[in-house]
Parts: structure tokens; C-alpha cells; sequence
């Protein structure tokens, strides 16, 4: 079994924040929704062989517990990146050696980062 993809939700008509968050500033490649799709909204990137979906929910909620986790060589650099772009970052070292943080896109939902190992 392999995980095909992930979605989260967020507001309608703000696929403008998505893609300058997650494509802009995470560096994810966004993806052609199928053409079935595209008018439900929301955006669809590319992570390795996954995929990370953002669908629009009409009642939106952020999810502040669950939650994707990306392993990250770029580690620094993207807490850096976060934080001067004004996005709130959370370390935490509950994990003993994993080094992590969390963060919120601009919708508020919950993202974890891992440093991966090596870099």
C-alpha cells in the first residue's frame, strides 16, 4: 500500500493563498486538477510521488490537530523563510533527535516540518 495523496480543506476563492503559500513560498509544483474537478476549486501540488489536495469545504474549519508532516532537507531554510514571510513557527523536540517544527498555512491549518536526516 502507498499513500496516494493528502487533503486538506480551505475557503472558497482563495486559491490565490494557496499557491503563494504552498507553491511560492513551500516550493511544491502545483498540479492540473482534472477538468471534472476544477469547478469544485481548490488546488492540487505535486510532493515526490504523492500529492498534497486542497478542496474547498463551504463551511471551513482549519484542522489545528491533524495534520500532514513533511521531511524537509531544506530544513533551515524553510523555518527562515516561514518566519520572514510572517508565518508563526513552532519547534519542538518531544521526538528526543527529531528535529521538527510546526506551522500554519494561511488558512490555518496545521503543518508539521521534519528536518530529514543528513542534511
Amino acid at each position: 500500500m502507498i499513500l496516494d495523496h493528502i487533503q486538506l480543506a480551505m475557503p472558497a476563492n482563495e486559491e490565490a493563498k494557496a499557491r503563494a503559500f504552498y507553491s511560492d513560498l513551500l516550493g511544491l509544483q502545483e498540479i492540473e486538477k482534472p477538468e471534472t474537478l476544477e469547478a469544485r476549486g481548490g488546488c492540487w501540488f505535486q510532493i515526490g510521488i504523492q500529492q498534497l489536495h486542497l478542496g474547498v469545504e463551504a463551511e471551513f474549519r482549519p484542522a489545528q490537530k491533524a495534520h500532514p508532516a513533511f521531511r524537509v532537507s531544506n530544513y533551515e531554510d524553510l523555518l527562515k523563510r516561514l518566519e520572514q514571510a510572517g508565518f508563526g513557527v513552532t519547534p519542538d523536540n518531544m521526538l528526543g533527535d527529531v528535529e521538527r517544527f510546526y506551522t500554519h498555512d494561511p488558512f490555518g491549518n496545521r503543518l508539521e516540518f521534519i528536518k530529514e536526516i543528513g542534511s
